[in-house]
């Protein structure tokens, strides 16, 4: 899986991918939440000391919530943008701009990966 992203390539060409890792839930409006486990030493050391959760939940807004169950591995960015625009319409406004926002963040912090 390619994880660095090259300045010259099309951003909403790429194919993402949902780690493995990533443990996600769904309420019943559809907001979804990902469960970060936090392991490794230093991440034990603060759960003890600093009394840090072992797992973090990140809730995503209502767009995040519409991508993350579309990352299949299969479909790139640009093809999640019709059906994001057919949902929330002006909302989702600028389409490709936030989509690719989203994805830059997902990358950051390595909650994406993506497929070659």
């Amino acid at each position: 899986m390619k994880s660095k992203i090259d300045p010259n390539e099309n951003y909403l060409e790429r194919c993402p991918v949902r780690p493995e890792w990533i443990e996600w839930s769904a309420d019943e409006d559809g907001k979804v939440t990902l469960h970060i486990e936090n392991k490794g030493a230093m991440n034990r050391i603060a759960q003890k000391i600093l009394k840090k959760p072992k797992v973090t939940h990140i809730h995503l807004d209502e767009i995040g919530s519409f991508v993350w169950p579309m990352i299949d591995g299969e479909k790139k960015i640009m093809d999640m943008g019709e059906p994001l625009e057919e949902h929330f319409g002006e909302k989702a406004q600028p389409t490709y701009e936030r989509l690719a926002k989203f994805f830059q963040i997902l990358d950051s912090y390595r909650f994406v990966n993506w497929k070659q």
